[in-house]
């Protein structure tokens, strides 16, 4: 069979990651997301834990009223739509979330998609061509990076949130077309690169597009829901939402957790986006569920001010613990805080000692991050409470002391 050669490639492949200690297991939870779990143990029984490796930033995954606006679409609405959204896959519902995306962000317009990957990998192959140019922060999502090689565009690449590179990048951009310069041209970032909790220097970024003459488009993913003054996201929180084009984002994050993203931004973008964008003319519509739930998501975020500053006060805590007790963090003010080990193998071994106290903490490593720079990504969120902080705190301590002094 021709699969034979390639099934014992396949295994080779798969006994060197794990030599490496870089294989990734997935721990079954038994429980709805929030900051305390229950998890499946290795001899079929459960254990309780505190989560600090979840995107669920607000705490909202698991939230009552949440839940119900989806009980009650799915038995007013059904079960899914079967099909694609210009042929019979547009509910009132998909309208109405489009138009509170639109209002909660302050664009012209909304594109709903089944998730931010495959926002990233609808807008950029539908917008530019092989006259223009599409240049990247080095560290922006894989979603943004699959997008970007859809298009026949120049793909030009910039140091992360090096604002001298990006201009050098745009100076690359006027000699495109045989000197005539790039027809169009757009600079793409993460609001917050996920892996390490920096936020992009949007007012440095802004700056220069208006000089020369470019688009911006921020992903949004990490910070939609909780940072800026409303939670608006990072233009919000550096006072340049005006000068951001587009907005990619997910719902699957702060704002309720589940899925489903968009692409946000000028109206006629919008609209032809949704001509051409082949992840939403030929993907299934968000289930009527989803879009109910994050129409009530959207409600709560806009009154949730003490859960965006609890939010705030919790990882605060956390890098203050952790520097007194002298481990090395990235240094940020994003709920994302980044504990830096370096080895890979002694990043999961911190990462299991640590879930054998009950903090369930994942370790990342290459591919993911650079080689030897593997971390534990330790994600806060509004739901946690000042003692399951220390807690924490306490549980990289003994873990540390239980494997070695890092």
């Amino acid at each position: 069979m021709a699969y034979t050669a390639m099934k014992d490639q396949l295994r080779l492949e798969l006994d060197e990651i794990r030599e490496a200690g870089t294989y990734k297991h997935e721990r079954a939870i038994l429980t709805p997301q929030s900051a305390h779990v229950a998890t499946a143990g290795p001899g079929g029984g459960t254990a309780r834990v505190l989560n600090f490796c979840a995107n669920n930033y607000l705490g909202l995954a698991d939230h009552p009223a949440i839940i119900a606006a989806a009980k009650d679409a799915l038995y007013e609405r059904g079960f899914g739509m079967a099909s694609v959204r210009f042929i019979c896959g547009t509910q009132d519902l998909h309208l109405q979330l489009e138009r509170a995306v639109s209002r909660f962000l302050g664009t012209e317009g909304t594109i709903l998609f089944s998730s931010c990957f495959d926002a990233n990998g609808g807008v950029f192959e539908s917008l530019f061509g092989a006259q223009d140019a599409i240049i990247s922060d080095e560290l922006n999502h894989a979603s943004l990076i699959d997008g970007i090689r859809l298009s026949k565009a120049a793909r030009l690449r910039y140091r992360n949130a090096d604002l001298d590179d990006l201009r050098a990048r745009l100076e690359q951009t006027r000699e495109l077309n045989d000197g005539a310069g790039a027809r169009r041209t757009i600079i793409v970032t993460d609001g917050v690169f996920s892996m390490d909790g920096y936020l992009a220097p949007l007012p440095g970024i802004c700056d220069l597009a208006d000089e020369f003459g470019a688009l911006v488009l921020v992903d949004d993913s990490h910070a939609v829901g909780f940072l800026g003054e409303h939670g608006a996201g990072t233009p919000e929180h550096f006072g340049v939402s005006d000068r951001v084009d587009l907005y990619t984002g997910t719902f699957g994050k702060a704002l309720g957790g589940a899925s489903g993203g968009y692409v946000s931004g000028r109206g006629e973008i919008i609209e032809l986006l949704r001509q051409r964008a082949r992840p939403y003319l030929f993907s299934n519509s968000l289930a009527p569920s989803i879009v109910a739930a994050t129409l009530k998501a959207l409600e709560l975020v806009a009154g949730s001010r003490e859960l965006r500053a609890r939010l705030m006060r919790n990882a605060a805590q956390f890098r203050t613990r952790m520097a007194e007790e002298g481990f090395e963090l990235l240094p940020g003010e994003h709920a994302i805080v980044p504990v830096m080990f370096g080895d890979a193998r002694r990043a999961a071994q911190m990462a299991d000692a640590m879930l054998a106290q009950g903090v369930y903490v994942t370790a990342f490593s290459y591919p993911v991050v650079p080689k030897d720079r593997a971390r534990i990504r330790v994600q806060l969120s509004a739901a946690h409470s000042e003692d399951d902080v220390e807690t924490a705190v306490q549980a990289f301590v003994t873990a540390r002391t239980a494997i070695g002094k890092c």
